[in-house]
């Protein structure tokens, strides 16, 4: 029987993201508010954006949501040369704290009352030329670890007696990235720190399963508001390097299906294929 998304108390780590650009996170949280989700939004920088979005979820589906802020101190920068001085930003703070993966994971029961799925969307990079060694520094690496890596972890771990204590489990779904099954990507350790977290995801699926379900899925350029910084030549090299030679919206069709379908081990849906 397929899992009935009604009702459920959902946390979205990255759920909001950069106080001029949106993305796949606020597309998620309005996915699946419509599906009749109460959302827990955690977000890095901008609060009237979180509200906005918290205003949505509330106003056009009736359901319930809060805004959980982060509260580590990194920064992030983008590569000048894929985006123009306009759109360069800094955002200070993110999850690669494990102060603040207890704390939304605490805050989203104490709020919703309860939680029953975590779509861990918070990520990290800065943005390097992947083919030399010397641009990325050791803090780079560090952060990309931490982040991609270590907080998935730590978000499970801290959700886990409460998934366990759930009728019908609890569900983890990461957005994982292209770059961690290719030599290619936004940076080296993000691409490498990104196959560290797909064999993370296959590790707490083999031991948390079967009430505990886990997931990973692996998109490619997504054209929302975020994706479109990339230049249009960029977005012409990585359609050409697409199966299918497009690059897409933020299509949400393999997150609703790894959560609804109990028995999907993971899903890749990288280069125009759905493995």
């Amino acid at each position: 029987m397929p899992y009935k998304l009604a009702n459920r108390n959902v946390l979205v780590t990255g759920g909001t993201d950069t106080p001029h650009k949106r993305g796949l996170g606020e597309a998620i949280c309005l996915k699946f508010a419509a599906e009749g989700c109460n959302v827990a939004i955690n977000y890095v920088s901008s609060e009237a954006k979180a509200k906005e979005l918290k205003g949505r979820i509330e106003g056009e589906f009736g359901m319930k949501a809060i805004c959980l802020r982060a509260v580590g101190a990194f920064s992030f920068s983008l590569r000048a040369d894929i985006m123009d001085e306009a759109n360069a930003y800094f955002v200070d703070k993110d999850m690669s704290q494990e102060s603040d993966c207890i704390a939304v994971v605490k805050e989203t029961i104490e709020g919703l009352g309860g939680l029953d799925i975590i779509i861990s969307n918070a990520g990290y990079t800065r943005f390097s030329t992947f083919s030399d060694i010397s641009a990325p520094t050791a803090e780079d690496w560090q952060k990309c670890y931490s982040t991609n890596v270590v907080a998935q972890s730590i978000l499970m771990r801290e959700a886990l007696s409460t998934f366990q204590a759930n009728e019908e489990g609890g569900v983890f779904i990461i957005t994982s990235s292209i770059a961690g099954v290719i030599t290619g990507g936004s940076s080296m350790p993000y691409s490498v720190t990104k196959a560290a977290q797909l064999h993370l995801m296959k590790c707490l699926a083999a031991t948390q399963g079967p009430k505990l379900r886990v997931n990973a899925v692996l998109p490619g350029l997504l054209l929302t508001e975020w994706g479109k910084l990339y230049s249009e030549e960029d977005q012409e090299r990585l359609k050409d390097r697409a199966y299918l030679k497009r690059v897409v919206n933020a299509s949400l069709f393999p997150f609703m299906l790894s959560i609804r379908l109990r028995h999907v081990p993971y899903l890749r849906p990288a280069k125009g294929r759905l493995y």
